[in-house]
Protein backbone atom coordinates (compact mmCIF):
# COMPACT_ATOMS: atom_id res chain seq x y z
CA UNK A 1 0.00 0.00 0.00
CA UNK A 2 1.46 3.45 -0.88
CA UNK A 3 1.68 6.06 1.88
CA UNK A 4 -1.00 8.63 -0.11
CA UNK A 5 -3.57 5.64 -0.22
CA UNK A 6 -6.84 7.38 0.82
CA UNK A 7 -6.12 11.12 0.35
CA UNK A 8 -7.89 13.46 -1.82
CA UNK A 9 -5.99 15.77 -4.11
CA UNK A 10 -7.66 18.68 -5.52
CA UNK A 11 -5.96 20.32 -8.49
CA UNK A 12 -7.39 23.81 -9.54
CA UNK A 13 -6.76 24.76 -13.48
CA UNK A 14 -8.29 26.31 -16.48
CA UNK A 15 -8.56 26.29 -19.93
CA UNK A 16 -4.76 26.86 -21.39
CA UNK A 17 -3.26 24.92 -18.57
CA UNK A 18 0.36 23.80 -19.31
CA UNK A 19 -0.17 20.20 -19.65
CA UNK A 20 2.94 18.41 -18.20
CA UNK A 21 2.27 20.84 -15.19
CA UNK A 22 -1.10 18.84 -14.19
CA UNK A 23 -0.32 15.76 -15.93
CA UNK A 24 2.97 15.04 -14.30
CA UNK A 25 1.85 15.53 -10.98
CA UNK A 26 -1.32 14.03 -11.04
CA UNK A 27 0.21 11.03 -11.65
CA UNK A 28 2.81 10.93 -9.08
CA UNK A 29 0.45 11.47 -6.33
CA UNK A 30 -1.91 8.72 -8.25
CA UNK A 31 0.87 6.68 -8.44
CA UNK A 32 1.24 6.69 -4.86
CA UNK A 33 -2.02 5.73 -4.37
CA UNK A 34 -3.65 9.04 -3.61
CA UNK A 35 -7.23 10.33 -5.31
CA UNK A 36 -7.01 13.46 -7.54
CA UNK A 37 -9.66 15.71 -8.91
CA UNK A 38 -9.73 18.74 -11.41
CA UNK A 39 -11.34 21.34 -10.15
CA UNK A 40 -11.96 24.05 -12.95
CA UNK A 41 -14.27 27.21 -13.10
CA UNK A 42 -16.50 25.55 -15.23
CA UNK A 43 -18.24 22.57 -15.93
CA UNK A 44 -17.06 19.85 -18.96
CA UNK A 45 -13.26 19.20 -20.31
CA UNK A 46 -10.88 21.35 -20.00
CA UNK A 47 -7.21 22.29 -22.72
CA UNK A 48 -4.17 22.16 -22.29
CA UNK A 49 -2.16 24.33 -24.15
CA UNK A 50 -0.90 22.07 -25.95
CA UNK A 51 -3.87 20.43 -26.20
CA UNK A 52 -4.52 17.86 -23.49
CA UNK A 53 -7.92 17.48 -22.83
CA UNK A 54 -9.03 16.60 -18.91
CA UNK A 55 -12.35 16.23 -17.54
CA UNK A 56 -13.75 18.49 -14.89
CA UNK A 57 -14.83 16.66 -11.24
CA UNK A 58 -16.30 19.97 -9.54
CA UNK A 59 -16.05 23.34 -9.70
CA UNK A 60 -14.49 25.98 -7.87
CA UNK A 61 -17.82 27.09 -6.55
CA UNK A 62 -18.86 23.34 -5.36
CA UNK A 63 -15.36 22.42 -3.75
CA UNK A 64 -14.63 22.70 -0.54
CA UNK A 65 -11.08 22.51 1.13
CA UNK A 66 -12.76 20.53 3.71
CA UNK A 67 -13.01 17.62 1.34
CA UNK A 68 -9.00 17.39 0.15
CA UNK A 69 -5.53 16.86 2.06
CA UNK A 70 -3.51 19.13 -0.73
CA UNK A 71 -3.91 21.31 -3.58
CA UNK A 72 -2.05 21.90 -6.43
CA UNK A 73 -2.15 24.48 -9.09
CA UNK A 74 -0.09 24.04 -12.38
CA UNK A 75 1.19 26.51 -14.25
CA UNK A 76 0.10 28.17 -18.19
CA UNK A 77 -0.23 32.18 -18.55
CA UNK A 78 -3.55 31.78 -19.68
CA UNK A 79 -4.88 29.60 -17.24
CA UNK A 80 -3.31 31.17 -13.70
CA UNK A 81 -4.39 34.36 -15.17
CA UNK A 82 -7.74 33.33 -15.57
CA UNK A 83 -7.89 31.44 -12.46
CA UNK A 84 -6.83 34.83 -10.17
CA UNK A 85 -9.86 36.46 -11.60
CA UNK A 86 -12.55 33.47 -10.22
CA UNK A 87 -13.59 34.41 -6.65
CA UNK A 88 -14.14 30.66 -5.82
CA UNK A 89 -10.52 29.63 -6.70
CA UNK A 90 -8.94 32.54 -4.88
CA UNK A 91 -11.37 31.73 -1.76
CA UNK A 92 -10.58 27.91 -2.75
CA UNK A 93 -6.77 28.59 -2.57
CA UNK A 94 -7.23 30.63 0.65
CA UNK A 95 -8.84 28.29 2.60
CA UNK A 96 -6.32 25.46 2.31
CA UNK A 97 -3.83 27.36 3.58
CA UNK A 98 -6.17 28.79 6.63
CA UNK A 99 -6.43 24.82 6.93
CA UNK A 100 -2.73 24.05 7.00
CA UNK A 101 -2.80 22.01 4.25
CA UNK A 102 0.12 21.34 1.65
CA UNK A 103 -0.16 23.13 -1.60
CA UNK A 104 1.91 22.53 -4.82
CA UNK A 105 2.07 25.47 -7.11
CA UNK A 106 4.52 25.55 -10.56
CA UNK A 107 5.38 27.64 -13.13
CA UNK A 108 2.59 30.78 -13.11
CA UNK A 109 0.57 28.99 -10.87
CA UNK A 110 1.98 31.58 -8.10
CA UNK A 111 -0.22 34.48 -9.55
CA UNK A 112 -3.54 32.44 -7.92
CA UNK A 113 -1.69 32.65 -4.62
CA UNK A 114 -0.94 36.16 -4.63
CA UNK A 115 -4.46 37.02 -5.62
CA UNK A 116 -5.46 35.02 -2.44
CA UNK A 117 -2.67 37.21 -0.28
CA UNK A 118 -1.31 33.65 1.33
CA UNK A 119 2.62 34.59 0.10
CA UNK A 120 3.29 37.18 2.58
CA UNK A 121 6.19 35.93 4.35
CA UNK A 122 6.79 32.73 2.64
CA UNK A 123 9.61 31.79 0.51
CA UNK A 124 8.64 30.27 -3.02
CA UNK A 125 9.93 30.14 -6.63
CA UNK A 126 8.04 30.25 -10.07
CA UNK A 127 8.51 31.18 -13.66
CA UNK A 128 10.81 34.25 -13.45
CA UNK A 129 8.42 36.70 -14.71
CA UNK A 130 6.43 36.78 -11.52
CA UNK A 131 9.58 37.40 -8.87
CA UNK A 132 8.46 40.92 -8.66
CA UNK A 133 4.76 39.97 -8.70
CA UNK A 134 5.82 37.55 -5.05
CA UNK A 135 7.93 40.00 -3.65
CA UNK A 136 5.43 43.20 -4.38
CA UNK A 137 3.15 40.58 -1.94
CA UNK A 138 5.25 39.63 0.38
CA UNK A 139 7.30 36.74 -0.22
CA UNK A 140 10.89 35.86 -0.68
CA UNK A 141 11.24 34.84 -4.16
CA UNK A 142 14.44 32.45 -4.66
CA UNK A 143 15.54 31.08 -8.02
CA UNK A 144 16.01 27.16 -7.18
CA UNK A 145 14.32 23.83 -8.55
CA UNK A 146 12.24 23.33 -6.29
CA UNK A 147 11.33 25.31 -2.66
CA UNK A 148 9.42 23.74 0.11
CA UNK A 149 8.20 26.25 3.29
CA UNK A 150 6.11 24.88 5.91
CA UNK A 151 3.83 22.85 3.07
CA UNK A 152 4.11 25.04 0.24
CA UNK A 153 5.88 23.30 -2.42
CA UNK A 154 7.11 25.69 -5.32
CA UNK A 155 9.05 25.00 -8.58
CA UNK A 156 9.43 27.03 -11.75
CA UNK A 157 8.75 25.16 -15.07
CA UNK A 158 8.13 22.26 -16.81
CA UNK A 159 12.21 21.26 -16.31
CA UNK A 160 11.75 21.22 -12.53
CA UNK A 161 8.59 18.36 -12.13
CA UNK A 162 10.99 15.55 -11.13
CA UNK A 163 11.87 17.48 -7.88
CA UNK A 164 8.56 19.39 -7.53
CA UNK A 165 6.91 15.70 -7.70
CA UNK A 166 9.13 14.30 -5.37
CA UNK A 167 8.55 17.08 -2.48
CA UNK A 168 5.24 17.48 -3.34
CA UNK A 169 4.29 13.44 -2.24
CA UNK A 170 6.60 13.96 0.50
CA UNK A 171 4.55 17.30 1.78
CA UNK A 172 1.55 15.85 1.58
CA UNK A 173 2.24 12.48 3.24
CA UNK A 174 3.35 14.48 6.17
CA UNK A 175 -0.14 16.11 6.68
CA UNK A 176 -1.01 19.14 7.78
CA UNK A 177 1.74 21.70 8.29
CA UNK A 178 1.52 23.88 11.72
CA UNK A 179 3.41 26.77 9.62
CA UNK A 180 0.58 26.66 6.35
CA UNK A 181 -1.58 29.45 7.02
CA UNK A 182 -3.51 31.87 5.53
Amino acid sequence: MSHLTGKKIAFVATNGFEDSELMSPWEAVTGHGATAHLIAPETGTLTGKNGHEHPVDRTTGEASADDYDALVLPGGVVNADHLRLDEAAVALARAFFAAGKPVGVICHGAWLLVEADVVRGRTLTSYPSLRTDLRNAGAEWVDEEVVVDQGLVSSRTPDDLPAFNDKLVEEIGEGVHAGQHA
